[in-house]
């Protein structure tokens, strides 16, 4: 099984409309509107890689996580995830904000859904100094697990700033061993994942040593499939998928695996810290 990767190219505006009092008239109200351009938010995966590692257009990063009700991520996690923030990126100023959201009622869903939802319910946007990332914690698996199979998929990012967390399946993981608590299994994927925002692997950062697996596509054509070729690595394709993370951190006692040196140094010409 493979993660595919949507690259969305959509405009789209919403208008918010809020009261506010003028000042040079007091006691009136006036309605001001609003605009939000979400153009930036919906651009291919990898498009905002420097944006969101450098402090050249944004020196703040804002994480809205919308999960179903049951599913919200632990608390050590958001910890975790905002600490590797902090070490991969120039971000000093790391914000995770939550919206509880109501179940689609659906056992499985695609990314065209997912991100039908995060339209509906995305809150954070791009602003003049903050980039903003929406991660949805779904109660769904992904439509493309097969249920005879151990390699369901944990999470996958479909867009520069958008990324799903299929939490029901990340919790089946966690109980699938003594040696890895739900925390490891949600901040080896979250990490993964924003791997995969920073660009890696060859997905909008290039490489400065080549280290791209190959796989075979749908097509049975051999090539690059945006993961790393080094054992151990935090974006090597095993931990994209149950089996192979629980793999992962089975043998590394329950320890997160951490981004090897060739994904650093990736990162770190493309404006990371």
């Amino acid at each position: 099984m493979k993660l595919k990767y949507v690259f969305l190219i959509l405009t789209a505006f919403l208008t918010v409309y809020s009261c506010s009092k003028d000042s040079s008239d007091v006691g009136s109200e006036t309605e001001q509107t609003v605009v939000v351009n979400k153009t930036p938010n919906l651009q291919g995966t990898g498009d905002s890689a420097n944006d969101l590692l450098s402090n050249n257009t944004f020196t703040k990063l804002l994480v809205e996580i919308g999960y179903v009700e049951g599913f919200r991520p632990t608390a050590r996690t958001e910890a975790d995830v905002i600490e590797f923030l902090k070490e991969i990126t120039f971000k000093d100023d790391v914000q995770i904000i939550y919206k509880q959201l109501e179940s689609t009622g659906k056992t499985s869903l695609t990314l065209q859904e997912i991100a039908d939802e995060e339209k509906e319910q995305r809150t954070a946007y791009n602003t003049d100094d903050t980039i903003a990332v929406y991660i949805y914690f779904a109660d769904a698996a992904a439509d493309t697990d097969d249920p005879n199979s151990n390699s369901a998929t944990l999470g996958a990012v479909y867009r520069n700033t958008s990324m799903v967390i299929y939490e029901s399946t990340v919790r089946k993981l966690a109980n699938s061993s003594v040696l890895i608590s739900l925390a490891t299994a949600e901040t080896a994927t979250m990490h993964h994942e924003f791997g995969h925002l920073f660009g890696l692997v060859n997905l909008g950062t290039s490489m400065v040593n080549p280290h791209e697996s190959q796989s075979e596509n749908s097509e049975g054509v051999v090539e690059g499939d945006s993961h790393c070729d080094i054992d151990g690595c935090l974006m090597n394709a095993q931990l994209e998928f149950g089996s192979g993370m629980r793999k992962m951190l089975v043998a590394k006692n329950g320890a997160v695996p951490e981004l090897d040196a060739e994904c650093m140094l990736d990162l770190q010409a493309n404006g990371g810290r």
